[in-house]
């Protein structure tokens, strides 16, 4: 499975709960794609939410924020890695 990190703008001054709310959101559906939500991260002061996922295209990954209500178009593959 290939592995993407996807950036959400719109989201300043958002708390925690509203976060995992989002993130439920995407969970509750993610398997219909093929795709696993693993982390998501939220800056309230910049508005920015990013997210780790694992899944089959990028479009997989997409069509899922599409249908828990936050759309983004900035999404990348992310091959490399090291721990």
């Amino acid at each position: 499975m290939a592995k993407f990190m996807d950036i959400h703008s719109g989201f300043a001054g958002a708390t925690m709960e509203q976060l995992r709310e989002e993130h439920q959101r995407d969970l509750e559906i993610e398997a219909s794609e093929g795709v696993h939500f693993e982390h998501s991260w939220l800056d309230p002061e910049s508005g920015k939410v990013f997210c780790l996922s694992t899944g089959p295209s990028k479009e997989a990954v997409l069509r899922v924020h599409e249908q828990a209500g936050h759309p983004t178009t900035e999404i990348y593959e992310v091959p490399v890695e090291i721990e």
